[in-house]
């Protein structure tokens, strides 16, 4: 699973006129806007091999069900050698997890670790502790205050991302994932075996949409990058710093596919 960066895959488009030449033969007039303004994105990095991580991704499963919060699962891949080959892990997430760590400045990485916003870092299981971080960054500067829309059009995702509304935060990336709501994954090996665990809002595919600049944008991505065996929503954020040096989450949106 490659992250996809290349600019043919990613149509930009201005107001109501779309310039993108996607080679999509029809445009059906279905539109259905994702929730706008969450207030946090939490971002799980769990593991199958991890005992202590069931009860962190029964945390994400509540919170998925939450309009004001985007909960994601990042499963990691570095716990691979205690018995049990995670089948949902992705080497990408574990240079993320690692990436925010230089970032802060410290050497907390684990599983289960829950990351808010961008920024904060707590236990996955410790909900109380979730949701006192949402409370914290969201006091800080910039962090979910541009507002991010997406709309599912035919064979086409219509994100928007509007002008900032603070003068000092001026650039962001703008990420789309392809997620899956709910995998149930029987784990024979290791720590958790014998156990049937379900994850929730799984990434299972990373795109790179562009780059945002203070100002109004608008993109057109097609489903066909996204779409793969049991997805069936998408997440829109876009985030301050870059892939190497994530900052704070500006802003997000989420949308079913189905």
């Amino acid at each position: 699973m490659t992250t996809m960066t290349a600019s043919h895959l990613v149509s930009r488009w201005s107001g109501a006129f779309w310039s993108g030449a996607l080679g999509i033969c029809a445009i059906v007039a279905v539109i259905r806007p994702a929730e706008a303004d969450p207030r946090a994105v939490v971002e799980l990095f769990t593991s199958q091999g991890c005992s202590s991580c069931p009860p962190a991704d029964k945390v994400i499963g509540d919170l998925s069900s939450d309009p004001s919060i985007i909960a994601l699962s990042m499963p990691i891949d570095y716990w691979d050698y205690l018995g049990w080959k995670d089948t949902l892990a992705d080497s990408r997430f574990s240079a993320r997890q690692r990436a925010y760590s230089r970032m802060r400045g410290d050497r907390e990485v684990y599983t289960p670790q829950v990351v808010v916003n961008g920024s904060a870092h707590v236990i996955g299981s410790d909900r109380a502790g979730i949701e006192s971080a949402i409370g914290k960054t969201d006091n800080s500067a910039g962090v979910m205050s541009v507002p991010v829309t997406m709309s599912l059009s035919g064979k086409q995702i219509n994100v928007s991302v509007a002008a900032s509304k603070e003068p000092a935060i001026s650039h962001g990336e703008v990420w789309i994932c392809s997620i899956t709501k709910s995998v149930p994954i029987s784990i024979a090996k290791g720590e958790n075996r014998g156990q049937q665990l379900t994850y929730h809002n799984v990434v299972r595919n990373l795109l790179k949409v562009g780059d945002w600049n203070g100002r109004p944008e608008s993109w057109t991505v097609p489903l066909e990058n996204l779409t793969r065996d049991g997805v069936d929503g998408a997440v829109v954020y876009v985030q301050d710093g870059s892939r190497e040096k994530p900052g704070p989450m500006l802003g997000a949106a989420y949308t079913s596919l189905h």
